[in-house]
């Protein structure tokens, strides 16, 4: 069987493959992906979501091993709650102590969040290649209360061609004050066909 990889990631397409990929990357993520490739994006996204304004509750949608969590806990942005696919994933992700509940599942099977609703959602490395669309966005609309802050990253390329654009400006009943600056997901120690690679974090409110 090969390494998980980040082209392996981006090639998912089927929720069992998905679930292999991350139960056998789970423990070495951290320091084999985001250690290596300088992944700066999580960072990026709470620090675009604490300048907002944003405060708890959060939720962390496909929170992963916690790579956002922990940079809110540093910025003083709690409580936290996390949601992903992938239970070995969340296992990582409770042994840093930045998260109350943590729940697994599929996102369009609905999550029951014991935080709902939630005064900020974030999310990175989730809207992109392979992983979760836009279809995603209303759901997570509904676990949110009124005024509730979004600060989502979104692969580039995945967000043409999957209609991102379209899908928000169909939200303009739901969302306000939408955002979308372009970021870098890696630094400048990244390496490989994807040391470049850019998205959007998209920041609103909820109506």
């Amino acid at each position: 069987m090969s390494e998980p990889s980040l082209d392996g990631a981006y090639a998912l397409n089927s929720l069992d493959d998905t679930k292999r990929l991350y139960a056998d990357w789970a423990e070495s993520y951290d320091s084999d992906f985001a250690g290596q490739m300088d992944f700066t994006l999580p960072a990026s996204v709470a620090e675009a979501f604490a300048a907002a304004g944003g405060a708890g509750p959060v939720l962390d949608f496909g929170c992963g091993t916690g790579l956002i969590g922990e940079r809110l806990t540093q910025l003083g942005v709690g409580p936290l709650d996390g949601a992903d696919l992938s239970k070995e994933m969340l296992a990582v992700a409770a042994r840093k102590g930045c998260y109350g509940h943590l729940v697994s599942g599929d996102v369009l099977d609905g999550y029951h969040m014991p935080g709902a609703p939630y005064a900020g959602v974030v999310s990175s490395g989730t809207f992109t290649n392979g992983h979760v669309g836009p279809e995603a966005i209303s759901i997570l609309l509904d676990l949110a209360a009124p005024g509730a802050l979004f600060a989502l990253s979104v692969n580039k390329q995945h967000f043409e061609a999957l209609g991102f654009q379209a899908a928000l400006d169909g939200l303009a009943d739901r969302i306000a004050a939408l955002e979308l600056p372009e970021v870098r997901f890696y630094g400048p120690n990244a390496t490989g066909a994807h040391k470049d690679d850019t998205g959007y974090i998209a920041t609103f409110r909820k109506r």
